[in-house]
C-alpha cells in the first residue's frame, strides 16, 4: 500500500509510529522536538491530522495513531528499513548516509519495488540499526540500555533506538566511526564518570562513548 498522501502527514505519521516503539507516549511536545519545528507548528498538524482521520487525542494530549494511520506509518517505516538495508548492504553506504537517502525515497518508492528489493536481501529482520521492520520479529532476548550495565558487563549491540530528526546523524555517524553495528561484542571498562563518559570496550577497541549515546544502544547481555 504506497501512501497518497502529502510528505508531511506521511512525516507526521512516521515520526507518532517511531516514538510509539519506542515505548513512550507521543506528545505533540515530543514530536515538535523530533521534527525540530515549533510547538504551534506541531499543534495545527495535529488538528488536520485528528480531523483526517489518522490520530487519536486524548485528554492529557497524549497521542495514537488509528488503525489506518497505523497501516500507513508501518508501511513508511517498512520502506525506510528495507531500504536502508539495500543502501548499507548493498551499495555501501554508511549508517548516516543510508538513513538521509532511505528519508528521501521511502515515500516515493512503489510497494512493488519495496518487495522486490525486500526479497533480493532474503526477507531481513531488522534494519542495519537493528530495529524490526514491521510485520517481522526480530527475537531479541531481554534487552538493557548499554548505559545501565555495571562495569565489568559484557553483552552484545542488538539494535540502536530512534532518534530524532536533528540527532540521527551526529549519532550515526559516531557509532560507524567506532564500527559499533547489529551484533558487535562490548564490554564495559567504566561506568559513567563526571563528565558524563563511560569507557567500552567494541571488538578489542577501548574508547570513550558518551552516556547519552550509550543510552540509545540497547544491548543483550552475554551467556
Amino acid at each position: 500500500m504506497s501512501s497518497n498522501n502529502s510528505a508531511t502527514v506521511d512525516k507526521y505519521l512516521e515520526v507518532i509510529f517511531y516514538i510509539a516503539a519506542e515505548g513512550d507516549v507521543v506528545r505533540p511536545g515530543k514530536v515538535a522536538a523530533w521534527l525540530s519545528v515549533s510547538p504551534p507548528t506541531v499543534s495545527e498538524a495535529m488538528q488536520r491530522l485528528e480531523r483526517d482521520g489518522w490520530i487519536e487525542i486524548a485528554h492529557d494530549r497524549s497521542v495514537a495513531l488509528t488503525p489506518k494511520g497505523n497501516e500507513v506509518a508501518a508501511n513508511l517505516v517498512r520502506h525506510h528499513r528495507i531500504l536502508e538495508r539495500w543502501l548499507t548492504d548493498v551499495l555501501g553506504l554508511d549508517w548516516a548516509s543510508a538513513d538521509d537517502e532511505a528519508e528521501r525515497l521511502s515515500s516515493a518508492v512503489s510497494d512493488f519495488l519495496i518487495d522486490r528489493i525486500d526479497a533480493s536481501l532474503d526477507r531481513p529482520l531488522t534494519c542495519p540499526h537493528g530495529n524490526p521492520i514491521p510485520g517481522r520479529d526480530a527475537a531479541y532476548g531481554e534487552l538493557t540500555a548499554l548505559a545501565a550495565l555495571p562495569g565489568g558487563s559484557r553483552a552484545n549491540v542488538r539494535r540502536i533506538s530512534e532518534v530524532s530528526e536533528h540527532e540521527a546523524r551526529d549519532l550515526l555517524t559516531m557509532l560507524s566511526s567506532h564500527e559499533i553495528s547489529e551484533g558487535s561484542a562490548v564490554q564495559i571498562v567504566t561506568t559513567p564518570d563526571e563528565s558524563g563518559a563511560m569507557q567500552v570496550v567494541v571488538e578489542g577497541r577501548q574508547f570513550e562513548l558518551p552516556v547519552d549515546a550509550a543510552r540509545l544502544i540497547w544491548v543483550e547481555l552475554a551467556a
